[in-house]
């Protein structure tokens, strides 16, 4: 059984960056399309990147384009979140998510995702 766990999570300055990891356990990833998602107190959830199977195609929500970079190693059986330029408002607990499909959708939704890792935090001071 496939199992997702995020790390990386912390404080930071606004301003700052941060490198999210979602390693996995009891499954290759390499299968799955993966996606990281965020929730802000009192918000829903939203998607803000996907990264295909191979790693080839990439997807972001148009609020952090530009700022997120997305990745994936696949013999570590890791995906990787690159987070800059944060600011106070991206406060949240961010996942991972896999996906049933190798191949991410134009919109990144959670319903399309059925294994999550627990979340993490990220705090960004202003």
């Amino acid at each position: 059984q496939l199992q997702l766990v995020e790390s990386g999570g912390g404080l930071v300055q606004s301003g700052g960056s941060l490198r999210l990891s979602c390693t996995a356990s009891g499954a290759r990833l390499h299968y799955y399309a993966i996606g990281w998602f965020r929730q802000a107190p009192g918000k829903e959830r939203e998607g803000v990147s996907c990264i295909s199977s191979g790693g080839g195609n990439t997807n972001y929500a148009d609020s952090v384009k530009g700022r997120f970079t997305i990745s994936r190693d696949n013999a570590k059986n890791t995906v990787y979140l690159q987070i800059n330029s944060l600011i106070p408002e991206e406060t949240a607990i961010y996942y991972c998510a896999a996906s049933s499909l190798s191949q991410c959708n134009r919109s990144i939704v959670p319903p399309a995702f059925a294994s999550w890792g627990q979340g993490i935090q990220d705090t960004v001071s202003s």
